[in-house]
Parts: structure tokens; C-alpha cells; sequence
């Protein structure tokens, strides 16, 4: 019997189980201690009332018979495909029902869509980057060693500094997938339209396949794209996810899609058939409780429901922002997205200004080391607390750093 060796290549534990260890051993030495939590990225506002109606209705069809539903087909029960295809719509971009591929996250899809493509493609992410897509691809076989700058061989890793505002430049080398997130996780900072045609017109050229993270599209205020569709040419190289999780707060109930355009093909073969056939037989589909919950969001209470919640994150992300700088951090995010992103200041590592905010003013946020080597340096705070909590926490900051 033989196990998996890639999984031995990776840290032997995930960023945010190793934030949580610290913070269960602080408490434990402090239990008194008012911890306010802005690292992981979870919601705190109420689901949809639009939504919990639909979730009640749901529960009571699954009790009459002539209402059960068991089993999904392979395609869906359609009438949530239906709903997104008509949001999608709204935005100008026209996509097939057999297009999208409902999940329980974009979290698992963007590790998932490995399953479908050689170990020996060429990954090139962003660096920093939500860690999942490089964790995944290291599971899958696609890196060759740690390297002694944090970087696995066999990766492309993309230039994401101040210099560029944290937006990715284009490889100066071949790559085959490429993982790009707008707004970013963990920076905050979105791409327009230009930018992502740049990347559009460069795929299409070598071939490429684009896998576009777009799980934060909802929190833009800006003229800006929220779904790379909106860029011409993009159905022939890119693959996009979405999730409900923070536009809806279905982190604790479970629903998102990808889309995959029939127009894209790899080496004269659909992907979209390939990840059909891939999710029809490791995936069961989504519940008919939760899709009839995420299809509430689509209606006009629903929609209103919804940008009610995200301008009350986009509020405390402003907050955050505006505290931080006026405490002296140079910031950035915190306007198309939830996320904050700061960088360190008195010499302190990522892991160094975790501790002092965790032990001196009890706040915990996300060092930026976590997201890749060219992280270290920086921190990331979350709008996904309570306004109250949120405005404490950025008070407590600005008191131990007053200029």
C-alpha cells in the first residue's frame, strides 16, 4: 500500500487551521480575553430573508411526496441554472444551461478543475494568492520541490507587488493554467476591463486556459467587469467561479457554479464535456433545499436583501481602511472588496505583527506570508465582522500604532 507522496510536500498544516491553533492557545492562557476575529475570511450577517422563506418552503416540499426530490439529474433541477443564466444575461453575456455546474463551493471547484488536465501542465498563479490553488495543484502532482524562497518548482508565479498595485503582470514564460481572482483574495484590488483583455487576448494566443476566481464579482462598486464573459474572447479560454458563500452568507449552508463554455477546447477536446463527466461521477450535485434558497437571491427582494449585506461589509472594509491609514499603514483593497491589505510597519514579519495584535490589543487578522512569499510583510483584515466589532478592532489598532 502506497499513499499519495504530494501530499507530504505540503505544510502539515493549512493557514487558517494554523491562525485557529493560535488563537485556541492564546484563549486557553487567556480566557478572559475579548478576542475580536477579522483573519478568516466568514460572515456574520443573517442569510437572505428572501432566502430562509425558501429554505422553510423547501424543508416542507421534501415532507409530501408529490414535491420529494431526490437524486439531481446530471444537468440540475435547471431552475436555479435558469436564474443564473439570467443574471449573466443582465450583464450582456449569453450562456447555455449546460454551461454551468452547480457545486458547494468555489473553494472546492477551483481545486477540483485539476482533475481535468494533465499533471504536467505549467501552473502560473499570483503571488500573494489565496492558497488553496497552490495547495491543490501540489496535491495533484503539478510542483516539483519546495524551494528555499517558499516557492514550489514547476510553478510560474506571476508579479504582484506595490509597484503594479498588486495586479498580475503577463508571464514572461509559457504557462498553461493560470489562475487569476478579481477582486483579489487576498489584496482587495479588482481588474478592469483593459487589463483583463490583456490576459484574454494573451491566452487565446498560447493556448492557455484561464481559471478565473470571481467568488468576490458582488462587492465591486466600480465600472468594472464582474464577470470575465463581459471580455470578448473569453468563452475560448477561461473557466469562471462563483459562490454565494460571502455575496449571500451560504458559508455554513453550501452553493456555488462554474461555468464552463462549450466554445473551449484543450489539445481538440471540449472541457466542458470533461468536467461534466468529471463532477457526474464524483459529485452527487447540490442539495434541492439549497438551491432553492440560492435561487431566492435572484429575485427582486432577494437582490435587495443581498446588497443590503454586501454595502454592510463594504462599510466596515472602509472603516478598516480608513482607520489603518490614518494610524500611519499604507493600505490598499477595502473598495471593491471586503478584504483589507496592509503593509506591516516597525519592521515586524507577517507572523510578528499577528502575535503583537493577537497578545497586545486581541485582534486577529491574516498574515500576509500565508498567501505566498512576496505576502510577507503585509497583513489582511476582513469586513466580514459586525460594524461594532469591526470599529473596536480598527480602535484598538490605531491606539497601539498612534502616529
Amino acid at each position: 500500500m502506497k499513499i499519495n507522496e504530494n501530499f507530504l510536500k505540503l505544510q502539515s498544516s493549512y493557514l487558517f487551521s494554523t491562525i485557529g491553533q493560535k488563537v485556541r492557545a492564546y484563549q486557553a492562557a487567556h480566557p478572559r480575553a475579548d478576542i475580536i476575529r477579522l483573519g478568516i475570511g466568514d460572515v456574520t450577517r443573517p442569510l437572505p430573508a428572501a432566502s430562509i422563506a425558501a429554505l422553510h418552503a423547501a424543508v416542507d416540499d421534501m415532507s409530501r411526496a408529490e414535491t420529494f426530490k431526490g437524486y439531481p439529474t446530471d444537468c440540475g433541477i435547471t431552475f436555479l441554472e435558469e436564474a443564473i443564466q439570467a443574471d449573466y444575461a443582465a450583464r450582456g453575456v449569453s450562456l447555455d444551461i449546460g454551461e454551468i455546474f452547480l457545486s458547494d463551493g468555489a473553494k472546492s471547484d477551483s481545486g477540483n478543475i485539476g482533475d481535468i488536465f494533465a499533471e504536467d501542465n505549467l501552473v502560473a498563479v499570483c503571488d500573494p494568492i489565496y492558497p488553496v490553488y497552490v495547495d491543490t495543484n501540489v496535491m495533484g502532482g503539478r510542483a516539483g520541490n519546495l524551494m528555499a524562497n517558499g516557492r514550489w518548482s514547476g510553478f510560474v508565479y506571476l508579479s504582484c507587488g506595490e509597484e503594479s498595485d498588486f495586479l498580475p503582470a503577463l508571464p514572461e514564460s509559457r504557462a498553461d493554467l493560470v489562475y487569476l481572482c478579481s477582486p483579489n483574495n487576498p489584496t482587495g484590488m479588482a481588474m478592469n476591463a483593459a487589463q483583463l483583455k490583456a490576459w484574454v487576448d494573451w491566452a487565446n494566443e498560447q493556448g492557455s486556459i484561464l481559471l478565473y476566481d470571481g467568488a468576490y464579482e458582488a462587492f465591486i462598486t466600480e465600472d468594472l467587469p464582474r464577470s470575465i464573459y463581459e471580455i470578448p474572447g473569453a468563452k475560448t479560454c477561461a473557466i469562471e467561479f462563483r459562490s454565494f458563500s460571502k455575496t449571500a452568507g451560504f458559508t455554513g449552508v453550501r452553493c456555488a457554479y462554474t461555468v464552463v463554455p462549450r466554445e473551449l477546447m484543450a489539445g481538440g477536446t471540449s472541457v466542458n464535456a470533461l468536467w461534466a463527466r468529471r463532477q457526474a461521477t464524483k459529485f452527487n450535485g447540490v442539495s434541492y433545499i439549497t438551491q432553492r434558497g440560492a435561487e431566492a437571491t435572484f429575485t427582486p427582494g432577494g437582490r435587495a436583501q443581498v446588497r443590503d449585506t454586501i454595502q454592510y461589509y463594504l462599510r466596515n472594509a472602509g472603516v478598516i481602511k480608513a482607520g489603518l491609514e490614518a494610524a500611519g499603514f499604507r493600505v490598499w483593497g477595502g473598495v471593491n472588496s471586503p478584504y483589507v491589505w496592509f503593509k506591516a510597519r516597525e519592521g515586524l514579519s507577517s507572523w510578528e505583527l499577528f502575535d503583537l495584535l493577537l497578545e497586545e490589543v486581541q485582534v486577529v487578522g491574516t498574515p500576509g506570508s500565508g498567501f505566498g512569499p512576496s505576502g510577507e510583510g503585509y497583513f489582511r483584515l476582513t469586513g466580514f465582522g459586525t460594524a461594532e466589532r469591526t470599529a473596536e478592532a480598527v480602535e484598538r489598532i490605531s491606539r497601539r500604532f498612534a502616529l
